[in-house]
């Protein structure tokens, strides 16, 4: 069946990001472990919880100063956290300008309110815009719906809201238990391995085949 919709993640996919340097930001504030805490594969419940909005950014902010031994400001735990944040490349915003003549296009994304916040700095400087909603027809936060990939359930959530068709739709990640959460939810997935590609030459490459 002929895809008709695509569900792409942001940070990895359309913005590039590197953990590494958040962990390090953390490490240099003084909390040697926090690769302990926080990993893209494995994340403890504190950033879940805050990913799915279920806490405030003061009490995530209050928690990891609790993890240092210095004191340290609000300041500095939202640089280091922030961190991990780059660039998002004008040739993937004209690659959903283009998509999104044959395509109805999603953003869904794992993120919270403090991301969200510096996302939207950046995107005022570079591009002169407040949000993606021009390159989409609706954005999706995890920290906005209280649920978060790789549930399934958020999977169904929006293509209800959408009314997409499962078979007609195909979902775009950088995180293989992503993947494999939209393809457990009935939807079509392909895997983004940003080390070999990017997602405009995945696009090109695999998108014509479905």
């Amino acid at each position: 069946m002929k895809i008709k919709n695509i569900i792409f993640d942001l940070g990895g996919v359309l913005l590039n990001i590197d953990y590494n340097l958040t962990i390090q930001a953390f490490k240099e504030l003084g909390i040697k472990d926090f690769e302990k805490l926080y990993t893209q594969i494995q994340q403890t419940d504190l950033f879940n919880q805050y990913e799915m909005g279920l806490i405030s950014n003061d009490e995530f902010i209050s928690t990891l100063k609790s993890f240092h031994e210095e004191e340290v400001s609000d300041k500095m735990i939202i640089d280091a956290w922030n961190a991990m944040l780059l660039d998002l490349p004008k040739e993937r915003l004209d690659l959903l300008s283009n998509l999104r003549k044959n395509y109805s296009l999603v953003l869904l994304s794992n993120t919270n309110f403090i991301h969200l916040e510096f996302f939207s700095s950046y995107l005022k400087t570079e591009y002169q815009i407040d949000d993606l909603s021009e390159y989409f027809d609706q954005l999706y936060y995890s920290c906005d719906l209280n649920m978060r990939k790789p549930n399934k359930e958020i999977f169904e959530y929006v293509c209800k809201k959408e009314k997409f068709n499962k078979r007609e739709t195909l979902f775009i990640d950088d995180t293989i238990q992503h993947v494999n959460g939209a393809l457990s939810a009935g939807l079509k997935s392909l895997h983004l391995d940003i080390n070999k590609e990017s997602v405009v030459d995945l696009i090109q490459k695999e998108v014509i085949n479905f």
